[in-house]
């Protein structure tokens, strides 16, 4: 059927900002919240939002009030009756939600579609009080929702196809892109997004840098629009390290979605982030005061001529041109010299395991991470024995024009290595488990949570095999099931094709 009236049950920032993208596409909208005189409150509020867009321009007067028009409070939840399809935008609680639906089967017809926007809980479990199952689904959408593109369509294990049919279809209708989804825990983005701020805390919590380096090499060096900690201190800590635990605990304990100590601690003490003036940093009107500026670069003269090694010869290149471009001496010998600089270029482990395998004196060697754009921020990473004038000349040379450089401590794979290649993986782990297709996981993941390429297409532009390699050397340094590789990384690095391929049977 096409849906073209709509109750909303919840009329908070989530809910009206479902009722407007749902009223501007011609749906007539109920709005009722259990809290009197919230849904006016919700309304007016809306309204007020709509005339400023109005007045600069992005729809007519006569749009205006046709689309307020559609809208209509009620009193009653029995008012909810005759609608095409009521959608629940309340608190995340499966008893009250379960509640709720049963409440409304008693009122609307046996036909009438029933959706949930839980961003955590089980559509399956929400729908079992329920007479038909088969017409309940998750519809989750993101905030802002006028904004955020996307629209995740869950179907529970009883979830007849013609619903989520019709929710695909009325999320397109809404200029929302509808993404299909099995009902597993953190469906797909908020699934998916678990690997990018619990591997930061990991790196955090090992030393590696501090708060401002990690969140400076992944937001200038890898391209993410905030750094994970600045993220954690924006969405609170009161939503998303109970998200956190709530999936880990739903995998139960899947290594890969680990929580971190620190953000229960964090917790407790109530240093959420931004709201409450205090998080990972420090914040007066809502802007950062303790950010630390990035690290002053050495003041040296006299270099010693450079060593490279590398894992793949195209970094290798780089480093050449580079140091050619810039004028530094470079070591041309099958070994370097007593007093040359070794610059390694590596994957997945520390400087102190490269230096070994390469059979160079550690205490002169320095790692740096090309796994990301070289043109942009760059990480290095000495040995816990390197000597400071090397770790010095190495920062001076890779900072030559104003170049961002950060130097942090050892680590397996560095900070982005270790991010991104857990941020990869656990895409083409979604994609392995048939939670949605490969194409559509990358869709709503750049979508959902704005990273620069869709987090499976990211593995083809890092290149697969070079994901893979971080995973399987650092699960080999650690025996930590976090990092084993997915099947199907593993399979698409290992034939050299895309990591979107589909098998045809």
């Amino acid at each position: 059927m096409s849906i073209q009236s709509m109750a909303l049950i919840g009329t908070g920032v989530m809910g009206m900002g479902i009722a407007q993208i749902a009223a501007q596409a011609g749906l007539e909208v109920r709005l009722f919240d259990a809290k009197a005189g919230a849904a006016e409150a919700g309304l007016n509020k809306l309204k007020s939002t709509l005339q400023k867009l109005q007045a600069k321009g992005k729809f007519s007067e006569e749009a205006l009030n046709e689309t307020l028009a559609r809208f209509k409070v009620l009193d009653s939840i029995d008012q909810v009756a005759g609608v095409d399809m009521v959608i629940e935008a309340i608190i995340e609680n499966l008893e009250i939600k379960q509640n709720l639906f049963k409440q409304l089967e008693t009122i609307v017809s046996s036909d009438t579609i029933l959706a949930t926007n839980t961003s955590s809980l089980s559509v399956t479990a929400i729908a079992s009080n329920l007479e038909h199952q088969d017409r309940m689904a998750g519809f989750h959408f993101f905030n802002p929702v006028p904004l955020m593109k996307i629209v995740e369509v869950i179907a529970g294990l009883a979830t007849e196809e013609t619903v989520v049919a019709d929710l695909l279809e009325l999320a397109q209708r809404m200029g929302h892109f509808g993404v299909r989804t099995k009902d597993t825990p953190g469906f797909i983005v908020n699934h998916a997004g678990r690997a990018y701020g619990t591997e930061a805390l990991k790196a955090l919590g090992e030393g590696v840098a501090s708060i401002s380096e990690i969140d400076r090499i992944l937001r200038e060096g890898a391209g993410f629009r905030m750094g994970p900690l600045e993220l954690f201190d924006l969405t609170a800590l009161d939503v998303s390290h109970p998200v956190m635990e709530s999936i880990f605990n739903q995998f139960y304990q899947e290594d890969r979605y680990r929580p971190h100590a620190l953000t229960r601690q964090m917790l407790a003490g109530k240093k959420v982030g931004r709201k409450v003036g205090e998080g990972f940093y420090k914040y007066q009107d809502g802007q950062k005061t303790n950010e630390e500026p990035i690290q002053t670069v050495p003041a040296i003269t006299v270099f010693s001529p450079v060593w490279i090694k590398a894992d793949c010869e195209q970094d290798a290149a780089i480093l050449r041109d580079y140091l050619n471009e810039n004028g530094f001496i470079i070591d041309a010998a099958e070994k370097p010299a007593v007093d040359s600089l070794i610059v390694l270029a590596t994957y997945g482990e520390d400087t102190t395991t490269a230096a070994l395998r390469f059979g160079v004196d550690a205490t002169r060697a320095v790692s740096i991470d090309l796994l990301t754009d070289f043109t942009k921020h760059r990480t290095l990473m000495p040995s816990i024995v390197t000597q400071k004038s090397y770790v010095d000349q190495a920062h001076a040379i890779f900072a030559k024009n104003d170049h961002g450089v950060t130097v942090i401590a050892e680590s397996i794979g560095f900070v982005s290595q270790r991010v991104l290649a857990m941020v990869v993986n656990l895409a083409c782990d979604i994609a392995q488990q048939q939670i949605a297709t490969a194409s559509d996981i990358d869709k709503a993941v750049k979508l959902g949570l704005g990273y620069p390429h869709g987090p499976i297409s990211w593995g083809d532009v890092l290149g697969a095999q070079r994901i893979l390699l971080i995973l399987e050397r650092i699960l080999a340094n650690t025996g930590d099931q976090r990092y084993r590789p997915s099947p199907w990384l593993k399979r698409r690095a290992q034939l050299n094709i895309s990591l979107l391929h589909t098998a045809a049977v």
